[in-house]
């Protein structure tokens, strides 16, 4: 993993006005409005990595909710469209959504069809390395 979290600061792209990184009270503050818990990896790469800014792919973020990458608002959108309510939005990429179990494991969701695809990953960290990465 923090091989992971370095590559990721040396790819991080400079934007006009960065992003910020959340502290566990707003995390708290998150999980109350979405009713559910975050899986343990995703909070901690909410703490660690969600403002770096790479690629093509925008996972979600947690200190502005003015933004389109703002958890909350992600997940109400993904849970809208069809997602179900115990998998956790961790990315939006058109229309489909790469969402986290209660687990751990990283799943991507098809918005097409509605259902999970056979693609998966064992962890937050190893979808970071072998997609957003690869963005």
């Amino acid at each position: 993993m923090e091989d992971v979290i370095e590559q990721l600061r040396e790819l991080n792209e400079p934007v006009p006005v960065p992003l910020e990184l959340p502290d566990d009270d707003l995390l708290v503050e998150i999980e109350e409005q979405l009713l559910i818990n975050l899986p343990f990896e995703l909070r901690e790469f909410l703490l660690k990595v969600s403002d770096v800014v790479h690629g093509s792919l925008e996972p979600v973020t947690a200190c502005d909710p003015q933004s389109h990458t703002y958890l909350p608002e992600v997940a109400a959108v993904a849970w809208d469209q069809g997602v179900p309510r115990d998998l956790v939005p961790l990315c939006q990429a058109g229309r489909d959504y790469y969402v986290v179990d209660i687990e751990g494991e990283v799943l991507l969701w098809s918005g097409d069809s509605g259902e999970p695809t056979d693609e998966s990953w064992d962890s937050v960290w190893h979808w970071v390395k072998e997609v957003w990465l690869e963005s």
